[in-house]
This record gives structure tokens, C-alpha cells and sequence, in this order.
């Protein structure tokens, strides 16, 4: 960077820069089921995210003796105005949906009393004091074929990945949101498991016409504060 700030940790990562956001809390907090007969859990944001495009959603369900599903992701809103978002469980056999939440976005919000605010060259605001940061602490992508299940509307494929999920991070589940390519125009359904019994995050895809392939990335992060 030509001039502003910068701080650096004791690894030699930048950590604040003047010219790059880094990725901030704007809001967090719990879901519970409260539609859809409990199985859609619908969270409104305390006041409109403001960003061009929507927040990053991540979620984490909570640890129960069961498995828990994140599915049919929907963010509310507009560009400017993102408002909240949506999440069903799989169906009654799955855990209600039920766990926490956090929206984070590459910009702050100005929320400190006192403290530091620090803006761009363009006036963007970039850290707030009083808002926490995020870091991205996983990635999964190797995903293994474990088999189908077959329904009235077509078969689910069911897909896993080796390590064990990290239960205190949570996953970002806007791309889990998206339906994947496959061989007929609706695609694939994409739904998120999580078997805490056993410890293993699946990945579930729901179609006519369903390939045994899965490659969307799983992407887990925790709160700074």
C-alpha cells in the first residue's frame, strides 16, 4: 500500500488494512423452527444489510443426537436491503431446524461507542471497533460417493467427506442455497447434513436426472471477537 494503515500479527499477516475490507460481522444469532409446520426456520435481520450483494450466511446447527439438515437456503431482500433469509430441514425424519447464525459481509457497520473506525480511499467503511471479524478455518471438497436413495420425485446421492465436521464452526451455506447442473433443467436440489452421531457432514443431492459427482466446496469459519 502506497499510505494509510496497516497492522501485521506476529505470523506477518496483514490483519487491517486501509485499502482491503476484511470479512466483518454484521449480525448474528440463533435459528428455530417457526414455519412450515417447524420444519423452515425464518430469521429476520435487526436492520437491512445494506451491501451490493448478499451477505455471507454462515450456520451451525445444534449438536443433537440425531442428524440435522440445512436445505431450500433463501436470502430475503434486494441489493442495498437484504432483510433475512430461510432454512428447512430435510423433512420430519431430520432434526427440526435449530442452531446459530452469523451475516458477514466485506464491510463494517457503525455500531462502536468509542473506539476506531477506519474507511477507504473511497469512503467505504471498513472496521468499526465494535464489530467482530471472520476467518475462514476450513475447506472440503473431496467428496465420496456413498449411495442413492430413491424417491417418488427422482433419487437422492448421497456424498460424504473424510475428516470429521468442525461441530464449533460454522459452514457457509449460501452456495448450499444454489441448484447444481444435472441432466435436466430444474438441477439438483443440494442439501447439507449433518450426522453428529458420526461425525460425518454429507452432502445430499436431490434429482430426475442425478449425477454420482459432487464437487461444491463446504467452507467453515468462526467469529473473531
Amino acid at each position: 500500500m502506497a499510505y494509510g494503515l496497516q497492522f501485521v500479527n506476529n505470523s506477518g499477516v496483514v490483519t487491517l488494512d486501509s485499502e482491503f475490507a476484511r470479512l466483518v460481522v454484521i449480525e448474528s444469532g440463533d435459528y428455530i423452527p417457526n414455519s412450515d409446520g417447524g420444519l423452515t426456520s425464518i430469521v429476520s435481520f435487526a436492520q437491512a444489510i445494506t451491501t451490493p450483494e448478499p451477505p455471507l450466511i454462515f450456520a451451525r446447527p445444534t449438536t443433537e443426537a440425531g442428524t440435522a439438515a440445512i436445505s431450500s437456503v433463501q436470502i430475503y431482500g434486494t441489493p442495498g436491503a437484504w432483510t433475512g433469509f430461510s432454512v428447512r430441514t430435510r423433512s420430519v425424519d431430520y432434526l427440526q431446524p435449530r442452531g446459530k447464525w452469523f451475516a458477514a459481509a466485506f464491510e463494517a457497520r457503525a455500531v462502536a461507542a468509542y473506539g476506531m473506525r477506519l474507511w477507504d480511499g473511497a469512503g467505504k467503511l471498513l472496521f468499526d471497533t465494535g464489530t467482530p471479524c471472520a476467518v475462514f478455518t476450513a475447506a472440503f471438497q473431496t467428496w465420496t460417493y456413498r449411495f442413492t436413495q430413491q424417491l417418488a420425485i427422482g433419487n437422492s446421492n448421497f456424498f460424504s467427506v473424510s475428516n470429521p465436521f468442525p461441530e464449533s464452526d460454522y459452514m457457509l451455506i449460501n452456495n448450499f442455497g444454489m441448484s447444481l447442473v444435472a441432466g435436466n433443467n430444474p438441477g439438483r436440489l443440494l442439501t447439507s447434513l449433518w450426522d453428529f452421531p458420526n461425525k460425518t457432514l454429507y452432502a445430499v443431492t436431490t434429482s430426475t436426472a442425478n449425477p454420482n459427482s459432487m464437487n461444491l466446496p463446504a467452507l467453515f469459519a468462526r467469529m473473531v471477537v
